[in-house]
């Protein structure tokens, strides 16, 4: 009995010895790593007594939320909106003041007999019209739709920052919807147009411009984004006798107002110009389609050197359709085709190698089945003086490629 009692004395004595050393030891290891993670920190940041990084010069090691925000600060700083900064200062707001015409309705309708006496006239009004544009150099050459100036007595162009120019018309070209302006200042900001008739289907795009006035309103342009749903997207001749080719199709959301206004990509060059949308109720539908740039480039350099385009051309050949017995007698299988009868010497077509009796059944890779083929191509192609026409011919049974280059019409 007294050994079973010495037995548990010496069991609780071994017990809190264990324990006590136990608890000195946890105390000192906690002590220990208190202190190597308080050493030198402040709630800045290392100090600089304990860092002698910071002693020469390096910047202090930042607090976890302070690198949070500077992180997301520096996500949002993307390339569209790097973009935007680059082109925004080279976007204008258009205002005009233009004359357009109307026509006072006949009272009698179209009655065949009254009508005859009492005609609708014509009338003319002065409308305000709103428009984008962007500058082209720092002396103030300024690219728009020619829509938005046409038949203009007042343009008044509004900068980013609200300094306003009156703007005259340098030219303007009616089919293709482009037109450059002037404004006298110097060391203007302006716009990079892209060297490149690269364009890649689904890459980001931003357009700027001025839709329903809101320009003048805060003097900045609004930016939407989108990418580039197609390309090469080809109109026939509106009712208005425009020709839209090639144009870039959009979703970036395009406005009443937004017309002129600049398409950009990510690297802030200007790719396109707004100028017509799909619309059902005046607003933008999600399908918007921009003039691209080497077309405008084109158009531009004309108006700089003439004032205008010249689409006033010849060729020099006479053609007709093709029927059965002319078909027949040349041993041809069908009559698709148009047949040359005539080449006018020292001609375009002379020049290019054509001969009467040669069959026209390509022009530009684009089939030709009749006279109307051809007329309806040189219609919606907006050809001008210099441009070059690859004609496919059949000749003594075999085809053969001719390249044409339009020249001036004779006086």
């Amino acid at each position: 009995m007294e050994k079973s009692q010495r037995f548990e004395v010496k069991l609780w004595r071994d017990i809190t010895i264990g324990f006590l050393i136990g608890a000195v030891v946890i105390l000192g290891f906690r002590e220990y790593f208190r202190s190597q993670l308080t050493a030198g920190i402040s709630v800045e940041g290392i100090s600089a007594q304990e860092n002698p990084a910071q002693t020469q010069g390096t910047a202090p090691i930042q607090s976890s939320s302070q690198y949070f925000a500077e992180t997301v600060t520096e996500s949002r700083n993307n390339a569209i909106t790097r973009a935007i900064k680059e082109v925004a200062p080279a976007v204008v707001g258009i205002n005009v003041t233009q004359v357009r015409e109307y026509r006072s309705p006949n009272p009698f309708w179209n009655d065949p007999f009254w009508g005859q006496f009492f005609r609708g006239r014509n009338y003319q009004k002065k409308v305000e019209n709103l428009g984008s544009g962007f500058i082209i150099s720092p002396d103030g050459l300024v690219i728009t739709n020619e829509h938005v100036v046409h038949n203009a007595t007042e343009i008044l162009v509004t900068m980013e920052g609200g300094e306003q120019y009156h703007a005259q018309i340098v030219g303007a070209d009616y089919y293709s919807d482009i037109a450059l302006l002037q404004i006298h200042a110097d060391n203007l900001p302006y716009a990079k147009l892209s060297q490149s008739d690269e364009i890649i289907i689904g890459e980001w795009v931003i357009a700027l411009g001025n839709p329903f006035g809101l320009f003048t309103n805060n003097d900045q342009p609004t930016a939407t984004v989108g990418v580039v749903s197609a390309t090469d997207r080809d109109f026939n001749r509106t009712s208005e006798g425009r020709i839209y080719k090639n144009m870039i199709q959009t979703d970036a959301s395009i406005n009443r107002g937004n017309s002129g206004g600049p398409l950009v990509n990510a690297e802030g060059e200007v790719i396109g110009m707004a100028t017509m949308i799909f619309t059902e109720g005046g607003g933008s539908l999600g399908i918007g389609f921009a003039t691209p740039v080497y077309r405008i480039t084109e158009i531009v350099e004309a108006l700089q050197e003439a004032g205008g385009v010249n689409r006033n051309y010849w060729t020099g050949l006479s053609i007709q359709n093709l029927d059965r017995l002319i078909a027949l007698s040349m041993k041809l299988n069908s009559t698709d085709g148009v047949i040359v009868t005539d080449v006018e010497t020292d001609s375009p077509g002379e020049k290019a190698g054509f001969q009467v009796a040669d069959i026209i059944i390509a022009i530009n890779n684009q089939k030709v089945t009749n006279y109307n083929a051809v007329r309806t191509f040189l219609e919606n192609e907006d050809l001008k003086v210099g441009d070059l026409l690859n004609f496919t011919i059949k000749r003594d049974g075999k085809n053969r490629d001719l390249e044409l280059r339009l020249e001036e019409m004779p006086r």
